[in-house]
């Protein structure tokens, strides 16, 4: 193996890591919606979650990518360390799925054309040359994440064929078979498998590069047994690496990892020991095929999940002997910058805090509607605890989302990522207006300010209509419901009117001096607050009728709305007699 060999090694595992890399992101990116389905999953059985895990890894090509997501779901609090466990083991499983599509490269055959065609040789550069014309020339989003997999794949799979071609001289060397015996001996196979594995930071680059030298009739499966094992504890220093930072539930899914995979390989080196010594199988001397390789690999990795699935509560409890809770509790964070390897899962995320976000923001509005009529100090401190986890949930929410934004993400998630960061701005403009009134309610307190009965009756008219327009806008975002959004623009007209109505009613009691002049700057200041609470519910609702047509145009959204809708005109007509004064 001269230095161009070296170098052609070194070449076609750079393309292998670059093809799995490409491939990897943009079947993730394909698959975003199916990724969000399999993450309400993990909170299933026990086998929803190792079912996830293996579904993730399989699109995302890569257990280490997996296990760094699970650490930042963890960190975040989406799933328990329970379901992390259970996640893990599903993402070894599914990694396997790798050596097995790159055992095509073992397929000989000359005679057979469809045999032929299956080698990657064959259909390689057909991969790739559909992959370029449809990436360069399509101009549908979908076409070209298409041309990107299959660019990808076709990359991933020259760089195994240039690695198998690099050592292919090697067959020839016996010094390079006298080389391989000493991995017969299980700790130093696994050792080396271990170290590769840890190097490149991929077990299945380092599964594939086994398989090159597979090619090479000089591999053992004496060898090649204990090189495997010892790949599934390389692939946890990603994890490890990741779980720096992290609180002590991530450290914990990152230790869990790590236990995992070093249980499964010392139990199974043991046994394949004791095998070997006392039965000595004839096989174990003898030379290991590519998919052969593939097998083992998968074999392994099943074993050690049946091998694991009945003491799972041993294994948490262990990682948390070891990472114990800390004095004065962990910091939190609501968004981990490790959910940025899933875009499609990290934008899901973000609608879960905003949907938490909106709740407080309604509950601050509606108490401080109650306020208006019956102040309370409870009702008030929870106001204003409120609007300070709001403002807390837009700087975190927004800036992720900024972030979220600058990767290659699908127009979908890119659509819904521009829905929260305006319906993040509309909740933290509600929960500002609840501390407004909350201010006039106050007032109103201190100064002992009477409102006419009239005015009363008007006022409790008009939250009404607020309160109700707050639930819709509010349930519309939170189910995402097209049907419920369309009911908002009609009662936010009528509030609209109310308004004007009620400021006109105002003017005509200060004139005959029913009113005073404090009590009319507090109620044009309710009003204010009452309304333009009402504009930004219709903003929300307007954003999911805009990501239900697929357009991001508000204002031309409701413009259609209000001029072609009957439907419109019907709500309108119902509300306006619902809140008439």
């Amino acid at each position: 193996m001269d230095f161009f060999d070296v170098l052609t090694l070194a070449g076609g595992l750079a393309l292998f890591l670059f093809g799995m890399n490409v491939m990897g992101a943009a079947l993730e990116k394909r698959a975003g919606g199916n990724l969000k389905n399999l993450l309400g999953k993990i909170t299933g059985s026990k086998a929803g979650g190792i079912a996830t895990g293996a579904g993730i890894t399989v699109v995302t090509q890569s257990s280490s990518a997996t296990t760094v997501m699970v650490v930042g779901f963890v960190n975040s609090g989406i799933i328990t360390l329970a379901q992390a466990i259970n996640v893990i083991i599903g993402a070894n499983v599914g990694t396997t799925v790798t050596g097995w599509i790159l055992s095509l490269n073992g397929i000989s055959g000359e005679s057979a054309f469809l045999l032929k065609m299956l080698k990657p040789t064959s259909f390689t550069p057909v991969l790739a040359f559909i992959g370029v014309i449809l990436f360069m020339f399509s101009k549908q989003t979908k076409k070209k994440d298409i041309g990107t997999i299959l660019l990808g794949f076709a990359t991933l799979m020259s760089g195994m064929s240039a690695m198998s071609g690099a050592v292919e001289g090697l067959k020839e060397l016996p010094q390079f078979g006298r080389i391989l015996l000493i991995f017969n001996n299980p700790l130093l196979g696994v050792l080396i498998g271990t170290l590769i594995t840890a190097a490149i930071q991929s077990s299945a680059a380092s599964i594939g590069m086994l398989q090159s030298l597979a090619l090479t009739g000089q591999v053992t499966w004496g060898a090649a047994i204990p090189i495997v094992m010892g790949q599934n504890i390389g692939t946890t220093i990603t994890a490890l690496i990741s779980a720096v930072g992290a609180t002590k539930n991530g450290k914990r899914a990152a230790l869990a990892h790590l236990t995992f995979n070093v249980f499964g390989t010392v139990i199974w080196t043991a046994v394949f020991w004791l095998v070997k010594i006392f039965v000595q199988p004839v096989f174990l001397t003898e030379s290991i095929s590519i998919y052969s390789v593939a097998l083992c690999h998968t074999v392994f990795n099943v074993l050690t999940m049946l091998l694991v699935l009945p003491i799972t509560g041993l294994l948490q409890k262990f990682v948390e002997k070891i990472v114990p809770d800390k004095k004065g509790g962990d910091n939190e964070i609501e968004l981990d910058e490790r959910l940025l390897v899933t875009p499609a899962l990290a934008v899901e995320q973000c609608r879960i805090l905003t949907v938490d976000m909106a709740s407080l923001a309604v509950e601050s509005l509606s108490n401080s509607m109650k306020c208006l009529f019956d102040y309370s100090k409870e009702r008030a401190d929870a106001i204003l605890e409120d609007e300070e986890r709001t403002d807390h949930y837009e700087d975190v929410i927004s800036s992720f989302l900024v972030k979220v934004s600058r990767y290659d993400i699908s127009n979908r998630d890119s659509r819904e990522a521009a829905m929260l960061l305006k319906a993040i701005g509309d909740f933290e403009r509600i929960s500002d207006h609840a501390v407004n009134l909350l201010e006039a309610a106050q007032e109103i307190k201190e100064k002992n300010i009477q409102f006419s009965g009239g005015a009363e009756k008007e006022l409790k008219t008009i939250t009404s209509a607020v309160d109700e327009i707050l639930n819709l806008s509010y349930l519309s975002f939170v189910n995402n419901s097209l049907d419920i959004a369309l009911t908002v623009e009609p009662l936010e007209s009528v509030i609209d009117d109310l308004r004007d109505e009620l400021r006109g009613r105002h003017i005509e009691r200060l004139q005959r001096g029913e009113c005073t002049v404090d009590a009319g700057f507090v109620w044009s200041d309710i009003l204010t607050d009452l309304e333009r609470t009402s504009d930004h519910c219709s903003n929300v609702a307007g954003a999911v009728i805009d990501i239900s047509h697929h357009n991001m145009n508000l204002h031309e959204s409701l413009r259609t709305l209000k001029s072609d809708s009957e439907e419109y005109r019907r709500e309108y007509a119902a509300y306006s007699e619902k809140y008439s004064v």
